[in-house]
Protein backbone atom coordinates (compact mmCIF):
# COMPACT_ATOMS: atom_id res chain seq x y z
CA UNK A 1 0.00 0.00 0.00
CA UNK A 2 0.98 3.60 -0.26
CA UNK A 3 0.67 5.57 3.32
CA UNK A 4 0.61 9.26 3.16
CA UNK A 5 1.33 10.67 6.53
CA UNK A 6 0.44 14.58 6.90
CA UNK A 7 2.46 15.90 9.62
CA UNK A 8 5.28 13.22 9.65
CA UNK A 9 7.91 14.50 11.59
CA UNK A 10 5.78 14.40 14.87
CA UNK A 11 7.76 11.69 16.91
CA UNK A 12 4.55 9.16 16.97
CA UNK A 13 4.31 10.11 13.05
CA UNK A 14 7.64 9.20 12.38
CA UNK A 15 8.44 6.52 13.92
CA UNK A 16 4.92 4.80 12.25
CA UNK A 17 6.49 6.27 9.19
CA UNK A 18 9.56 3.56 9.67
CA UNK A 19 7.21 0.83 10.73
CA UNK A 20 5.27 1.12 6.99
CA UNK A 21 8.44 1.22 5.78
CA UNK A 22 10.01 -1.89 7.28
CA UNK A 23 6.55 -4.00 6.54
CA UNK A 24 6.49 -3.05 3.29
CA UNK A 25 4.91 -0.30 1.87
CA UNK A 26 5.75 2.70 0.63
CA UNK A 27 5.58 5.96 2.61
CA UNK A 28 5.64 9.67 1.85
CA UNK A 29 4.68 12.37 4.19
CA UNK A 30 4.66 16.42 4.53
CA UNK A 31 5.18 18.76 7.00
CA UNK A 32 5.29 22.47 7.79
CA UNK A 33 7.98 22.17 10.88
CA UNK A 34 10.90 20.04 8.82
CA UNK A 35 13.56 19.50 11.60
CA UNK A 36 16.08 17.17 13.27
CA UNK A 37 15.83 14.51 14.93
CA UNK A 38 12.85 13.08 13.04
CA UNK A 39 13.84 15.00 9.69
CA UNK A 40 17.18 13.18 9.41
CA UNK A 41 16.01 9.62 10.57
CA UNK A 42 13.20 9.94 7.90
CA UNK A 43 16.39 10.97 5.64
CA UNK A 44 18.14 8.24 6.60
CA UNK A 45 15.22 6.17 6.20
CA UNK A 46 14.51 6.81 2.56
CA UNK A 47 11.19 8.21 3.40
CA UNK A 48 10.38 11.72 1.66
CA UNK A 49 9.26 14.65 3.14
CA UNK A 50 7.32 17.40 1.19
CA UNK A 51 7.81 20.61 3.32
CA UNK A 52 4.23 22.81 4.01
CA UNK A 53 0.64 21.10 3.48
CA UNK A 54 -0.86 21.44 -0.40
CA UNK A 55 -3.59 19.39 -2.23
CA UNK A 56 -0.79 18.32 -4.97
CA UNK A 57 0.94 15.89 -2.12
CA UNK A 58 -1.98 13.62 -2.39
CA UNK A 59 -1.50 13.16 -6.44
CA UNK A 60 -1.45 10.58 -7.33
CA UNK A 61 -3.84 9.35 -4.54
CA UNK A 62 -2.36 7.49 -1.95
CA UNK A 63 -4.12 3.93 -0.63
CA UNK A 64 -4.34 5.56 2.48
CA UNK A 65 -3.93 9.19 4.22
CA UNK A 66 -2.87 8.81 7.99
CA UNK A 67 -3.71 12.02 9.50
CA UNK A 68 -1.47 13.34 12.62
CA UNK A 69 -3.17 14.38 16.03
CA UNK A 70 -2.16 18.16 15.87
CA UNK A 71 -4.06 18.64 12.66
CA UNK A 72 -7.70 20.02 12.34
CA UNK A 73 -9.73 21.19 9.90
CA UNK A 74 -8.33 24.39 7.98
CA UNK A 75 -5.37 22.25 6.84
CA UNK A 76 -4.90 22.21 3.28
CA UNK A 77 -4.16 18.40 2.94
CA UNK A 78 -6.79 17.33 5.04
CA UNK A 79 -9.29 19.35 2.94
CA UNK A 80 -7.93 17.71 -0.09
CA UNK A 81 -8.40 14.77 1.73
CA UNK A 82 -12.42 15.09 2.38
CA UNK A 83 -13.42 16.63 -0.37
CA UNK A 84 -11.84 13.68 -2.70
CA UNK A 85 -13.54 10.89 -0.19
CA UNK A 86 -9.50 9.68 0.24
CA UNK A 87 -9.51 6.41 2.75
CA UNK A 88 -7.49 8.58 6.01
CA UNK A 89 -7.21 7.04 9.38
CA UNK A 90 -5.17 8.17 12.54
CA UNK A 91 -1.86 7.22 13.71
CA UNK A 92 -3.43 4.90 16.28
CA UNK A 93 -5.98 2.91 14.36
CA UNK A 94 -3.19 2.53 11.79
CA UNK A 95 -0.96 0.93 14.19
CA UNK A 96 -3.53 -0.78 15.73
CA UNK A 97 -4.47 -2.86 11.99
CA UNK A 98 -0.97 -3.13 10.97
CA UNK A 99 1.11 -4.11 14.24
CA UNK A 100 -1.35 -5.30 16.51
CA UNK A 101 -4.24 -7.05 15.54
CA UNK A 102 -3.74 -10.61 16.39
CA UNK A 103 -0.70 -10.23 18.57
CA UNK A 104 -0.02 -10.39 22.12
CA UNK A 105 -0.24 -6.50 23.10
CA UNK A 106 1.87 -4.82 26.33
CA UNK A 107 -0.03 -1.37 27.08
CA UNK A 108 1.24 0.81 29.51
CA UNK A 109 0.19 3.50 30.41
CA UNK A 110 -0.33 6.00 32.88
CA UNK A 111 0.33 10.01 34.00
CA UNK A 112 3.75 9.44 34.65
CA UNK A 113 6.86 7.26 33.51
CA UNK A 114 5.42 5.43 30.51
CA UNK A 115 7.90 6.31 27.59
CA UNK A 116 10.64 4.68 30.54
CA UNK A 117 8.42 1.77 31.32
CA UNK A 118 7.55 0.74 27.99
CA UNK A 119 11.55 0.64 27.25
CA UNK A 120 12.20 -0.83 30.34
CA UNK A 121 9.38 -3.85 28.88
CA UNK A 122 10.68 -4.20 25.76
CA UNK A 123 14.10 -5.10 26.66
CA UNK A 124 12.48 -7.27 29.53
CA UNK A 125 10.92 -8.90 26.90
CA UNK A 126 13.70 -8.89 24.29
CA UNK A 127 16.26 -10.81 26.92
CA UNK A 128 13.25 -13.26 27.69
CA UNK A 129 13.37 -14.58 24.27
CA UNK A 130 9.87 -12.96 22.86
CA UNK A 131 11.39 -10.89 20.18
CA UNK A 132 8.64 -8.11 20.76
CA UNK A 133 8.00 -5.32 18.24
CA UNK A 134 7.23 -2.07 20.27
CA UNK A 135 6.65 1.44 19.85
CA UNK A 136 8.11 3.84 22.00
CA UNK A 137 7.73 7.50 22.99
CA UNK A 138 11.40 8.59 22.99
CA UNK A 139 14.99 6.73 22.08
CA UNK A 140 15.28 3.32 23.89
CA UNK A 141 19.00 3.17 24.43
CA UNK A 142 19.34 -0.69 24.32
CA UNK A 143 18.03 -0.90 20.77
CA UNK A 144 19.42 2.99 19.35
CA UNK A 145 15.33 3.65 18.28
CA UNK A 146 11.98 4.05 19.13
CA UNK A 147 10.30 1.51 17.21
CA UNK A 148 10.95 -2.01 15.91
CA UNK A 149 8.93 -4.50 13.60
CA UNK A 150 9.17 -8.51 14.17
CA UNK A 151 7.37 -11.26 13.39
CA UNK A 152 6.71 -12.09 16.82
CA UNK A 153 3.66 -12.31 18.75
CA UNK A 154 4.81 -10.04 21.17
CA UNK A 155 4.34 -6.05 20.61
CA UNK A 156 5.15 -3.33 23.36
CA UNK A 157 3.69 -0.01 23.00
CA UNK A 158 3.28 3.02 25.02
CA UNK A 159 -0.59 3.87 25.98
CA UNK A 160 -1.04 7.47 25.70
CA UNK A 161 -3.86 8.89 27.18
CA UNK A 162 -3.52 12.17 24.49
CA UNK A 163 -6.23 12.48 21.96
CA UNK A 164 -5.93 10.60 18.84
CA UNK A 165 -6.87 13.39 16.03
CA UNK A 166 -9.75 15.85 14.80
CA UNK A 167 -12.07 13.00 14.14
CA UNK A 168 -11.46 10.94 17.24
CA UNK A 169 -11.25 12.94 20.60
CA UNK A 170 -11.05 9.90 22.79
CA UNK A 171 -7.42 8.90 24.33
CA UNK A 172 -4.94 6.60 21.83
CA UNK A 173 -4.61 4.13 23.61
CA UNK A 174 -8.64 2.74 23.24
CA UNK A 175 -7.00 1.46 20.20
CA UNK A 176 -4.62 -0.78 21.38
CA UNK A 177 -5.85 -4.26 22.00
CA UNK A 178 -4.30 -4.70 25.62
CA UNK A 179 -3.83 -8.47 26.64
CA UNK A 180 -1.95 -6.82 29.58
CA UNK A 181 -2.16 -3.53 30.49
CA UNK A 182 -0.01 -0.99 32.91
CA UNK A 183 -1.93 1.61 34.80
CA UNK A 184 1.12 2.85 36.72
CA UNK A 185 -0.69 6.09 38.57
CA UNK A 186 -3.58 8.54 37.56
CA UNK A 187 -2.89 12.06 38.19
CA UNK A 188 -4.96 15.49 36.62
CA UNK A 189 -3.01 16.50 33.11
CA UNK A 190 -3.65 17.17 29.49
CA UNK A 191 -5.60 20.27 30.85
CA UNK A 192 -5.99 21.10 27.04
CA UNK A 193 -7.58 17.42 26.50
CA UNK A 194 -9.35 16.89 30.11
CA UNK A 195 -11.34 19.50 32.05
CA UNK A 196 -10.89 17.88 35.57
CA UNK A 197 -9.34 14.33 37.54
CA UNK A 198 -12.62 12.52 36.77
CA UNK A 199 -12.48 12.91 32.96
CA UNK A 200 -8.91 11.33 33.22
CA UNK A 201 -10.17 8.52 35.28
CA UNK A 202 -13.31 7.94 33.66
CA UNK A 203 -10.49 7.25 30.06
CA UNK A 204 -8.38 4.88 32.13
CA UNK A 205 -11.26 3.20 33.35
CA UNK A 206 -12.61 2.91 29.81
CA UNK A 207 -8.51 1.37 29.17
CA UNK A 208 -9.38 -1.30 31.98
CA UNK A 209 -12.92 -2.35 30.45
CA UNK A 210 -10.26 -3.58 27.19
CA UNK A 211 -8.59 -5.99 28.98
CA UNK A 212 -9.63 -10.03 28.49
CA UNK A 213 -10.52 -12.08 31.09
CA UNK A 214 -7.40 -14.32 30.22
CA UNK A 215 -5.24 -11.24 30.47
CA UNK A 216 -3.70 -8.85 33.13
CA UNK A 217 -4.33 -5.59 34.38
CA UNK A 218 -1.38 -4.44 36.60
CA UNK A 219 -2.46 -1.73 38.84
CA UNK A 220 -0.04 0.53 40.35
CA UNK A 221 -1.35 0.80 44.25
CA UNK A 222 0.43 3.51 45.47
CA UNK A 223 -1.81 5.88 43.08
CA UNK A 224 -4.88 6.71 44.94
CA UNK A 225 -6.31 7.64 42.26
CA UNK A 226 -5.54 4.31 40.28
CA UNK A 227 -6.86 2.22 43.70
CA UNK A 228 -10.52 4.54 42.80
CA UNK A 229 -10.53 4.00 39.19
CA UNK A 230 -10.13 -0.12 39.95
CA UNK A 231 -12.92 0.22 42.81
CA UNK A 232 -15.23 2.14 40.83
CA UNK A 233 -15.43 -0.60 38.02
CA UNK A 234 -16.00 -3.08 41.25
CA UNK A 235 -17.88 -6.17 39.21
CA UNK A 236 -17.30 -4.85 36.45
CA UNK A 237 -13.30 -5.46 36.00
CA UNK A 238 -13.26 -8.63 33.62
CA UNK A 239 -9.97 -9.26 33.93
CA UNK A 240 -7.11 -10.65 36.27
CA UNK A 241 -5.61 -8.02 38.93
CA UNK A 242 -2.10 -7.48 39.87
CA UNK A 243 -1.53 -5.05 42.05
CA UNK A 244 1.96 -3.34 42.47
CA UNK A 245 3.58 -1.02 44.58
CA UNK A 246 5.71 0.28 47.81
CA UNK A 247 2.68 -0.12 50.00
CA UNK A 248 1.85 -2.76 52.49
CA UNK A 249 -0.97 -3.68 50.46
CA UNK A 250 -0.15 -4.53 47.06
CA UNK A 251 0.29 -8.28 45.98
CA UNK A 252 3.63 -7.47 44.66
CA UNK A 253 6.07 -5.30 46.75
CA UNK A 254 9.20 -3.67 46.20
CA UNK A 255 11.15 -3.49 49.70
CA UNK A 256 15.02 -2.46 50.78
CA UNK A 257 15.32 -0.37 48.24
CA UNK A 258 19.22 0.49 47.97
CA UNK A 259 20.69 3.84 46.58
CA UNK A 260 24.09 3.52 48.26
CA UNK A 261 25.53 0.23 46.02
CA UNK A 262 27.89 2.20 43.75
CA UNK A 263 26.25 3.10 39.85
CA UNK A 264 23.03 0.31 40.88
CA UNK A 265 19.71 0.61 42.40
CA UNK A 266 18.90 -2.72 44.79
CA UNK A 267 15.60 -3.74 45.93
CA UNK A 268 13.63 -6.81 47.09
CA UNK A 269 10.63 -8.08 45.53
CA UNK A 270 7.59 -9.87 47.74
CA UNK A 271 4.85 -11.47 46.17
CA UNK A 272 2.07 -12.65 48.42
CA UNK A 273 4.34 -11.50 51.36
CA UNK A 274 6.90 -14.32 50.19
CA UNK A 275 10.21 -12.97 48.75
CA UNK A 276 10.07 -13.41 44.92
CA UNK A 277 13.86 -12.22 43.69
CA UNK A 278 15.99 -9.19 44.14
CA UNK A 279 17.35 -7.25 41.86
CA UNK A 280 19.26 -4.09 40.39
CA UNK A 281 18.72 -1.51 37.85
CA UNK A 282 21.41 1.27 36.66
CA UNK A 283 18.52 4.06 37.75
CA UNK A 284 17.24 6.16 40.54
CA UNK A 285 14.51 6.89 42.14
CA UNK A 286 11.63 4.77 43.73
CA UNK A 287 9.37 5.88 40.96
CA UNK A 288 11.75 3.85 38.68
CA UNK A 289 11.56 1.39 41.29
CA UNK A 290 8.05 1.24 40.73
CA UNK A 291 8.63 0.84 36.91
CA UNK A 292 10.81 -2.00 37.04
CA UNK A 293 8.34 -3.68 39.18
CA UNK A 294 4.63 -2.95 36.90
CA UNK A 295 7.31 -4.76 34.00
CA UNK A 296 8.33 -7.84 36.44
CA UNK A 297 5.00 -8.63 37.09
CA UNK A 298 4.04 -8.13 33.03
CA UNK A 299 6.88 -9.98 32.42
CA UNK A 300 5.86 -13.00 34.77
CA UNK A 301 2.40 -12.82 33.23
CA UNK A 302 4.36 -13.79 30.10
CA UNK A 303 6.51 -16.31 31.33
CA UNK A 304 9.65 -14.87 31.21
CA UNK A 305 12.05 -15.96 34.01
CA UNK A 306 13.34 -14.41 37.13
CA UNK A 307 16.77 -14.60 36.00
CA UNK A 308 16.00 -13.45 32.54
CA UNK A 309 14.34 -10.00 34.04
CA UNK A 310 17.36 -10.18 36.27
CA UNK A 311 20.18 -9.87 33.50
CA UNK A 312 17.78 -7.33 31.99
CA UNK A 313 16.83 -4.94 35.02
CA UNK A 314 20.52 -4.84 35.61
CA UNK A 315 21.61 -4.54 31.53
CA UNK A 316 19.04 -1.39 30.92
CA UNK A 317 20.53 1.47 29.47
CA UNK A 318 17.77 3.72 29.95
CA UNK A 319 16.14 6.31 27.75
CA UNK A 320 17.26 9.76 26.24
CA UNK A 321 15.82 12.71 28.09
CA UNK A 322 15.03 10.90 31.49
CA UNK A 323 17.56 12.35 33.38
CA UNK A 324 20.24 11.86 31.27
CA UNK A 325 23.37 13.20 31.59
CA UNK A 326 24.49 15.22 28.53
CA UNK A 327 28.18 16.45 29.73
CA UNK A 328 30.17 17.09 32.89
CA UNK A 329 32.30 20.51 33.06
CA UNK A 330 34.56 21.96 35.86
CA UNK A 331 33.13 19.56 37.96
CA UNK A 332 29.64 20.27 37.14
CA UNK A 333 26.63 18.08 36.01
CA UNK A 334 24.68 18.70 33.53
CA UNK A 335 21.39 16.81 33.50
CA UNK A 336 18.45 16.64 30.62
CA UNK A 337 14.87 15.40 32.04
CA UNK A 338 11.49 15.48 30.27
CA UNK A 339 9.73 16.25 33.51
CA UNK A 340 6.76 18.44 33.23
CA UNK A 341 4.42 17.83 35.65
CA UNK A 342 4.63 18.75 39.38
CA UNK A 343 4.89 15.47 40.40
CA UNK A 344 7.37 14.72 37.85
CA UNK A 345 8.91 17.46 38.88
CA UNK A 346 9.16 16.72 42.72
CA UNK A 347 10.51 12.86 41.82
CA UNK A 348 12.79 13.56 39.60
CA UNK A 349 14.69 15.94 42.19
CA UNK A 350 14.16 13.67 45.22
CA UNK A 351 15.50 10.91 43.22
CA UNK A 352 19.11 13.19 42.13
CA UNK A 353 19.20 14.31 45.83
CA UNK A 354 19.17 10.41 46.54
CA UNK A 355 22.23 10.22 44.16
CA UNK A 356 24.02 12.70 44.10
CA UNK A 357 24.56 13.87 48.05
CA UNK A 358 27.77 15.61 47.99
CA UNK A 359 26.64 19.04 45.91
CA UNK A 360 23.84 21.05 45.24
CA UNK A 361 20.99 20.64 43.41
CA UNK A 362 20.01 22.97 40.73
CA UNK A 363 16.54 22.96 39.37
CA UNK A 364 16.10 24.63 35.63
CA UNK A 365 12.57 24.59 34.45
CA UNK A 366 10.85 26.14 31.20
CA UNK A 367 6.75 25.54 31.06
CA UNK A 368 5.92 24.46 28.01
CA UNK A 369 3.64 21.74 27.99
CA UNK A 370 -0.17 22.44 27.53
CA UNK A 371 -0.61 21.94 31.28
CA UNK A 372 2.52 23.76 32.48
CA UNK A 373 1.89 26.78 31.20
CA UNK A 374 -1.26 26.97 33.21
CA UNK A 375 -1.55 28.30 36.99
CA UNK A 376 -3.38 25.22 37.42
CA UNK A 377 -0.59 23.65 39.19
CA UNK A 378 0.78 27.40 40.56
CA UNK A 379 0.82 26.02 44.06
CA UNK A 380 1.63 22.02 43.40
CA UNK A 381 4.72 23.86 41.13
CA UNK A 382 5.52 25.46 44.65
CA UNK A 383 6.21 22.52 46.51
CA UNK A 384 7.99 20.28 43.74
CA UNK A 385 11.27 22.18 43.67
CA UNK A 386 12.12 22.15 47.27
CA UNK A 387 14.30 18.95 47.13
CA UNK A 388 16.69 21.69 44.96
CA UNK A 389 19.34 23.55 46.40
CA UNK A 390 18.32 26.64 43.76
CA UNK A 391 15.48 27.01 41.48
CA UNK A 392 15.47 28.90 38.03
CA UNK A 393 12.35 29.03 35.96
CA UNK A 394 12.11 30.10 32.63
CA UNK A 395 9.43 32.79 31.36
CA UNK A 396 6.64 30.84 30.24
CA UNK A 397 6.78 29.75 26.55
CA UNK A 398 5.43 31.20 23.59
CA UNK A 399 3.42 33.17 26.55
CA UNK A 400 2.71 35.61 23.70
CA UNK A 401 0.24 33.82 22.69
CA UNK A 402 -1.66 32.99 25.57
CA UNK A 403 -4.06 30.46 26.84
CA UNK A 404 -7.01 28.92 25.31
CA UNK A 405 -7.33 27.07 28.45
CA UNK A 406 -6.99 28.86 31.35
CA UNK A 407 -4.59 31.64 33.38
CA UNK A 408 -0.84 31.01 32.79
CA UNK A 409 1.56 30.10 35.40
CA UNK A 410 2.95 33.42 37.18
CA UNK A 411 6.24 32.56 37.26
CA UNK A 412 7.07 35.81 39.27
CA UNK A 413 4.58 34.66 42.02
CA UNK A 414 5.93 31.27 41.86
CA UNK A 415 10.01 32.44 42.32
CA UNK A 416 8.85 34.43 45.13
CA UNK A 417 7.07 31.59 47.19
CA UNK A 418 9.76 29.35 46.44
CA UNK A 419 12.34 31.71 47.97
CA UNK A 420 10.03 32.12 50.93
CA UNK A 421 10.87 28.27 51.28
CA UNK A 422 14.55 29.27 51.84
CA UNK A 423 15.93 28.71 48.87
CA UNK A 424 17.27 31.01 45.93
CA UNK A 425 14.75 31.55 43.18
CA UNK A 426 14.88 32.95 40.03
CA UNK A 427 12.76 33.75 37.37
CA UNK A 428 15.01 35.30 33.81
CA UNK A 429 13.88 34.56 30.04
CA UNK A 430 14.56 32.05 28.04
CA UNK A 431 18.01 29.91 27.80
CA UNK A 432 20.64 32.55 27.11
CA UNK A 433 19.72 34.74 30.49
CA UNK A 434 20.09 31.19 32.51
CA UNK A 435 22.90 30.15 31.06
CA UNK A 436 24.28 33.63 32.05
CA UNK A 437 23.30 33.61 35.49
CA UNK A 438 24.26 30.26 35.90
CA UNK A 439 27.71 29.81 34.32
CA UNK A 440 29.37 32.27 37.01
CA UNK A 441 27.95 30.81 40.50
CA UNK A 442 27.98 26.84 39.22
CA UNK A 443 31.30 24.92 41.25
CA UNK A 444 32.71 21.74 41.17
CA UNK A 445 29.85 18.89 42.50
CA UNK A 446 27.13 20.78 41.54
CA UNK A 447 23.93 18.61 39.56
CA UNK A 448 21.94 20.89 37.04
CA UNK A 449 18.78 19.61 35.90
CA UNK A 450 17.32 20.97 33.37
CA UNK A 451 13.86 19.91 32.75
CA UNK A 452 11.18 20.50 29.87
CA UNK A 453 9.51 18.97 27.22
CA UNK A 454 10.89 20.60 24.53
CA UNK A 455 14.05 21.83 23.00
CA UNK A 456 14.73 24.33 25.48
CA UNK A 457 16.77 26.40 22.74
CA UNK A 458 19.29 23.68 23.39
CA UNK A 459 20.07 24.96 26.80
CA UNK A 460 22.03 22.30 28.06
CA UNK A 461 25.04 22.81 25.23
CA UNK A 462 25.08 26.41 25.47
CA UNK A 463 25.38 25.72 29.46
CA UNK A 464 28.15 23.41 28.63
CA UNK A 465 29.98 25.61 26.48
CA UNK A 466 30.13 28.69 29.10
CA UNK A 467 31.58 26.04 31.86
CA UNK A 468 34.25 25.01 29.37
CA UNK A 469 34.82 28.80 27.86
CA UNK A 470 35.32 29.51 31.70
CA UNK A 471 37.39 26.86 32.39
CA UNK A 472 40.05 27.92 30.45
Amino acid sequence: MHYHLIGICGTAMASLAGMLQARGHRVTGSDENVYPPMSTMLEALGIPVREGYKPEHLSPAPDCVVVGNALSRGNAEVEETLNRRLVYRSQAEVVKEEFIRGRRSLVVAGTHGKTTTTSIATWVLERGGLNPGFLVGGVVQNFGTSFRVTDSDYFVIEGDEYDTAYFDKGPKFMHYLPEVAVVGNIEFDHADIYPNLDAVKLAFRRLMNLVPSNGRLVAGWDSAAVREVVGEMGDRLHTQLETFGTCDDARWQARDIDYTSGEMTRFRVFRDGAEWGEFEMPLIGDFNVRNCLSVIVAAEAWGVSRAEIKDALATFQSVKRRMQVRGRERGVTVIDDFAHHPTAVRETLRALRDKYTGGRIIAVFEPRSATSRLAVFQREYAEAFRPADHVVISTVFARERGSAYGQLLDTDALVREIAARGRPAFCLDGADAIVAHLAPVLREGDVVAVMSNGGFDRIHEKLLDALRVGSQ
